[in-house]
């Protein structure tokens, strides 16, 4: 869609996944709306997003049980009052999904229900094992539909323009222009930053850009330390991490190591079902031990014809890279997958920064603590993208700012090498197990490579020159935040392993809580009250 001129919105969301395809169908109707986009729709990491929407939907569950599954998989800070809040709302955040047209698997007349990994209960609601790309699809039809939204599609968003202490739009390159787009509101739903590490699931637009952008402006961050390793990604040379969900293990899948031995027992009571980042670190004290660059997943005790109902696409992608699960044991290792920490909010979706909201995996919103609970994020989007129909906006100010400021200082092959390097070095010190040393090396590493990057945006009608430009500023400013706040938390909690500190320590219940350059640990009671 051309532009003769820089528009003007009641509201912008940015991002066009899960949360934010929800979260612009809850607006109100009468507010004029764009959802920006860098990529075409449905090509967000919710479509990615295998396992299934965790929900209390049969009548032998209950809210208290998932609230309870959720608590204790959060390691010690999850906020008690957010988790009820979500475990409430899933049911008829379900209801209006049937309504739109998801087409969840069905057993009989009732909906299909499986099990994962630290549920008590089957909950999982699915749609064979392409869940986000079926609720994504079916949600991107309905946007379309919608004559108060403007979708706008390789808008890249670099910065938010505050002013007086208010988020009254963004800086945006669209159609090789710099501009600024004034907003009554601005939310953020641009994902995670699975795209520090290597290996990710994540797709290449997870690059932490509503963190980064949030942090610059002001608001306030927590829990960045906390980042989520899927236990079983597809480690075949060549091929990408492909996620082998959760709930193949649920079905019924052993989890093995090179001597053919179900191991997770020796790490848990409840072996290949344990919570996510109990089988993370017990596969990486299996390769450590072993020296071998995976363990196995073995598929065949699945019954066959289940197996290719259920999951169609993952025997699909391995057959593609010379597996047949049906047959033979499947290769994985753990993968960079889920960011807990993000932009702290309320249970409205509020920022501390007025006019900006957060919803989906870039909020903090309290209800994955240390550790999400298997399927908990499609659902949080859900949930929290509902809040937007409570959304209150203000009219921007009527005055454009000066243009920005811009560099031509830019050493592109310099910047590319970059964003190549920095997964790699991330992923090497501070993916699953983490210590000092490798932190601090890591650290220092970033602020050189910080320095090499302008922080004001190049002059280019090149989309790909710019997109690289955002991200890997993005990005970086991300592994800065991430790699203090890791070597902030001297203990092991949930997701964050430390070697050198690798119990939980009490005085570290607490929330790694970042605004601007201050940071502090708020105690979990402190945070409650």
């Amino acid at each position: 869609m051309s532009l003769a001129s820089p528009p003007d919105f009641d509201v912008l969301v940015v991002g066009g996944g899960a949360a934010g395809l929800y979260g612009v169908l809850s607006l109100p109707a009468g507010l004029r709306a764009g959802l920006l986009t860098k990529d075409p729709l449905e090509r967000s990491a919710s479509g990615w997003a295998q396992g299934g929407i965790a929900a209390v939907t049969d009548p032998e569950d209950s809210w208290s049980l998932h609230t309870e599954d959720t608590l204790r998989a959060g390691a010690g800070l999850c906020d008690p009052a957010a988790v009820r809040f979500l475990v409430s709302q899933g049911g008829t955040c379900i209801e209006r999904l049937v309504a739109l047209g998801v087409a969840f698997d069905r057993y009989g007349e009732g909906l299909a229900l499986t099990l994962e990994a630290a549920h008590s209960r089957p909950r999982i609601l699915h749609a064979a094992d392409r869940t986000g790309r079926e609720l994504v699809t079916t949600l991107a039809e309905q946007v379309w539909q919608q004559p108060h939204v403007q979708v706008l599609e390789q808008a890249l968003v670099f910065d938010l323009w505050v002013q007086e202490g208010r988020c009254c739009g963004v800086r945006v390159w669209y159609q090789g222009q710099l501009q600024t787009w004034r907003a009554g509101a601005v939310v953020l739903a641009t994902g995670g930053g699975g795209q520090l590490f290597q290996p990710t699931t994540n797709p290449p637009a997870s690059t932490g850009d509503g963190v980064a952008m949030a942090w610059r402006a002001g608001a306030t961050l927590r829990d960045l330390e906390f980042v989520q390793f899927h236990p079983t990604a597809l480690a075949v040379p060549g091929a990408p991490a492909l996620l082998i969900s959760e709930a193949v293990r649920g079905e019924g899948a052993h989890l093995l190591n090179h001597r053919g031995e179900r191991f997770g027992f020796r790490y848990h009571p409840d072996g290949e079902l344990a919570p996510r980042y109990v089988v993370s670190r017990a596969i990486f004290q299996e390769l450590r031990q072993s020296g071998q660059p995976h363990v196995w997943l073995d598929l065949r005790p699945i019954e066959p014809g289940r197996l290719e109902r259920r999951f169609p696409h993952i025997l699909h992608t391995c057959r593609q890279w010379g597996i047949d699960p049906r047959q033979e044991w499947v290769p994985v290792a753990p993968a960079a997958h889920y960011w807990m920490g993000g932009v702290l909010t309320d249970l409205s979706a509020r920022t501390t920064l007025p006019g900006l909201y957060a919803i989906g995996e870039v909020a903090s919103t309290g209800v994955h603590g240390a550790n999400r609970l298997a399927s908990n994020s499609l659902l949080e989007c859900l949930v929290f993208g509902a809040q937007l129909r409570e959304l209150e906006w203000l009219p921007p100010p009527p005055v454009l700012p000066a243009p920005l400021a811009t560099t031509a200082a830019v050493n592109w092959s310099e910047l590319a090498q970059i964003r190549r390097e920095l997964p790699v070095l991330m992923g090497e010190r501070a993916g699953i197990a983490r210590e000092e040393v490798g932190l601090n090396r890591a650290w220092q590493q970033v602020q050189q490579w910080r320095r090499q990057v302008p922080s004001l945006p190049p002059p280019t009608p090149d989309f790909q020159q710019m997109r690289l430009w955002s991200e890997t500023r993005n990005l970086l400013d991300c592994a800065d935040l991430l790699l203090r706040s890791a070597l902030a938390r001297r203990e092991s909690r949930g997701s964050h392993y430390r070697l050198d500190w690798p119990e939980p320590l009490e005085a570290f219940l607490a929330h790694t809580v970042i605004r601007g350059e201050e940071w502090q640990f708020v105690p979990v009671q402190a945070q409650a009250a």
